[in-house]
């Protein structure tokens, strides 16, 4: 057993793992952060989208050693300690982009790396930038017009499907 130590949400955290532990499991194990999602343990369906050091990871895809001394941005760190929530969260929200809500949170997340990279993104980069991330539920199109609104795009020229 190795401790490990990074800081989760703006908060120090740290525990004992064995090397093979990955992010995904020392978050929502070790750290009871459930809101990262394990989807297909291959790394396929982005539904683990956390961000580690301000880039976009698949935690189940790295080891939590890896991420010693790193600052690490899960869901659960992008509403506001009062509960606001975070803009793209609210644009899911008004705009429908969940439904049964498992690829949700790796969407957010996908969504704030595309939208800290390119502030106002086009439709056609939104869909290329969420390639890796699956949805089962919404046929993508509502996730879509949600991160485009949280951009400050007009959505309504984007006609409903």
């Amino acid at each position: 057993m190795t401790e490990v130590k990074m800081t989760v949400n703006g908060k120090p955290a740290s525990g004992q793992i064995e090397g093979r532990t990955l992010l995904v499991e020392f978050l929502r194990e070790t750290l009871g952060l459930t809101g990262t999602h394990v989807g297909c343990d291959t790394s396929q369906c982005g539904a683990c989208v956390v961000h580690v050091d301000g880039k976009a990871v698949k935690s189940c895809t790295m080891f939590a050693a890896e991420a010693e001394g790193a600052e690490v941005r899960t869901i659960e760190g992008m509403a506001e300690p009062d509960g606001t929530l975070h803009p793209i969260q609210q644009a899911f929200q008004d705009h429908h982009g969940l439904q049964c809500g498992f690829c949700t949170p790796g969407m957010v997340m996908s969504a704030a790396a595309l939208l800290a990279e390119n502030p106002t993104p086009t439709e056609a980069e939104v869909r290329d930038y969420l390639e890796g991330n699956i949805c089962r539920c919404t046929g993508y199109h509502n996730i879509v017009k949600a991160i485009l609104a949280a951009s400050g795009q007009d959505v309504s020229r984007i006609a409903a499907e």
